[in-house]
């Protein structure tokens, strides 16, 4: 009777670890592109007020606008950290009179915040560039304050000499 109830715990326990073990995951919907390391594809539409304007996602040339850009994501909509901290998105102006536009947008790296990807920018080239502050991805708050190098607080020895 003590065997019994024994193999039943013991099959009960190695059931409920092997559900937990395989885990679950949620069937993507019909004719979602796959991507690398469990992402899959997203569509943005980038366009600019002069069509034409090259753009460069990454440093990589991927056109003129308006243009189709693919971007692999996470499943929660989000840029995936492919091992950079940013994913950043150009366009290079026709005429002299107008602006480099950037677009950075977070890739959740070394737990930083991850931005959702959009599903269209559109990039006016006669505005000035906005000022983005300084981008320190491993710090948050105030710089340290130091006081100079540390102080040695050892042992110390005295000398006392007679004359």
């Amino acid at each position: 009777m003590i065997m019994k109830a024994r193999l039943i715990l013991a099959l009960a326990v190695s059931a409920t670890a092997a559900a937990f073990l395989t885990g679950c995951e949620t069937p993507l919907p019909a004719g979602v592109e796959h991507g690398p390391n469990g992402t899959i594809a997203y569509d943005v539409l980038i366009e600019a007020s002069e069509p034409g304007a090259r753009i460069e996602a990454n440093g990589q040339n991927i056109g003129n606008t308006p243009v189709h850009l693919k971007i692999f994501g996470d499943r929660d909509g989000t840029f995936h950290d492919f091992g950079s901290y940013e994913y950043i998105i150009q366009a290079f102006p026709l005429t002299t009179n107008q602006f480099v536009q950037t677009r950075v947008f977070r890739t959740g790296r070394m737990f930083t915040p991850e931005d959702h990807i959009p599903t269209r920018i559109y990039l006016d080239m006669n505005q000035p560039p906005q000022p983005y502050p300084a981008y320190n991805p491993g710090y948050y708050g105030p710089p340290p304050v130091y006081y100079g190098p540390p102080v040695y607080y050892g042992p110390r020895i005295y000398i006392h000499r007679r004359w």
